[in-house]
């Protein structure tokens, strides 16, 4: 169907347009231009002076709506995704915490064949883990962590098409050779759960490792050992100047003014917001049921208080957070969660802007950055249209 979105300021690659119009048919944008003027024949929404804005671009949450990823199931992947769909994540890249080979293998089953479906969210496959530094990967998955076995990702690796992105610790024996494998394929290789210091980071770097995990998160910073000091992990990535980051703003796991430096140094085209969600993300069920963890503070802890476990957000409430709480202009904040992931993860020709040709991917935020209205290949999201109603 033919449909005109009026009357609200549009967000594109130059800026904020105003007054203009985004025509969309098939599931793509035909247009983004500065004339309002009606389209015989297209279908009229008004977004009523609101913004206008690509659809965010989630490439890393464990589940949502009760599910987690992990479940490996067709109806666990449907439901985290329509429940983050809601929320204006039009691209989902499931994640997979750390576990056995294989249940990865059952989780690709279902990915790959999720996204052979007309107009899928899903885009690909996002594994956590296992191959993690037992001392920075916390209690959660003890029992699945080891070293990088090319024996096992090489054949799972040569099986699909449909995984996208890899986070492992990179001082790891073996990490480099795997780092140098999954690059070489265009898979997107990340460092987490790492101690790793300078001169280990250039160097896993330069092995394929472009992008770090939840910043900030699960490594180290400047520190000390006796009487010298020395830089962490954190300090290492800020020093590689063309590696990505993402952040958990979630409000929570990072301060505004950490989120803020991060948006200084590394800028917009070099930070992704990820909300690194569990399975009461986006959920109204019931209350959480598992003994090792806690929702306080809106954020999953573990039960004894001395770590977060993972976040229950959604990706408006990251927008919001860099808006609300960081002080970053909308613009910049929609953009990290919207253009920036799409280019880091590969999908920037589909997805992540409002242009011409690409996916009709679009969200309506009103003034308090709340959505009003999720549009997926250009079809209104169920349960999104409160802007029409």
């Amino acid at each position: 169907m033919l449909t005109q979105i009026i009357n609200g300021h549009i967000l594109t690659p130059q800026g904020w347009l105003k007054d203009g119009s985004v025509l969309v048919d098939d599931g793509k944008i035909l247009e983004v231009t500065n004339s309002d003027l009606a389209v015989i024949g297209a279908k009229a929404i008004d977004a009523k002076g609101m913004y206008i804005v690509p659809g965010f671009i989630s490439m890393h949450s464990h589940g949502g709506g009760g599910y987690d990823f992990t479940d490996a199931t067709p109806e666990a992947f449907q439901a985290i995704v329509q429940a983050h769909l809601k929320h204006g994540a039009t691209s989902i890249f499931p994640t997979l915490s750390s576990t056995t080979f294989d249940v990865l293998r059952q989780a690709v089953a279902v990915c790959d064949e999720l996204m052979q479906k007309p107009d899928s969210v899903v885009m690909g496959l996002h594994i956590e883990g296992p191959y993690l530094n037992k001392k920075m990967a916390g209690t959660q998955w003890g029992d699945f962590l080891k070293d990088p076995d090319p024996e096992e990702y090489i054949p799972l690796l040569e099986s699909t098409q449909c995984i996208k992105r890899w986070d492992i610790s990179p001082e790891l024996p073996g990490a480099h050779d795997f780092a140098r494998f999954t690059s070489g394929r265009g898979i997107l290789t990340a460092i987490t759960h790492t101690e790793a210091e300078y001169p280990e980071i250039k160097s896993a770097f330069e092995a394929g490792f472009t992008h770090a995990a939840h910043f900030y998160n699960a490594m180290p910073g400047f520190h000390k050992r006796r009487e010298y000091k020395y830089e962490g992990t954190v300090e290492s990535v800020y020093l590689m100047d063309n590696m990505t980051v993402e952040v958990i703003a979630d409000g929570v796991h990072l301060p505004a003014t950490i989120l803020k430096l991060v948006y200084k140094l590394k800028g917009v085209e070099k930070t992704c917001l990820v909300t690194d969600a569990l399975k009461y993300a986006a959920y109204n069920g019931r209350t959480i049921d598992d003994s090792r963890y806690v929702i306080e503070d809106g954020v999953c802890k573990l039960a004894d208080h001395q770590t977060l476990a993972g976040s229950i957000a959604s990706m408006d409430k990251l927008v919001q957070t860099m808006v609300k709480s960081a002080g970053i202009p909308l613009a910049d904040a929609v953009r990290m969660a919207s253009e920036t992931p799409a280019a880091v993860i590969g999908v920037a020709d589909r997805k992540g802007t409002l242009q011409k040709g690409k996916d009709a991917d679009i969200v309506i935020l009103d003034k308090d950055v709340n959505v009003r209205c999720v549009f997926s290949y250009g079809k209104m999201v169920e349960g999104t249209n409160t802007l029409i109603h």
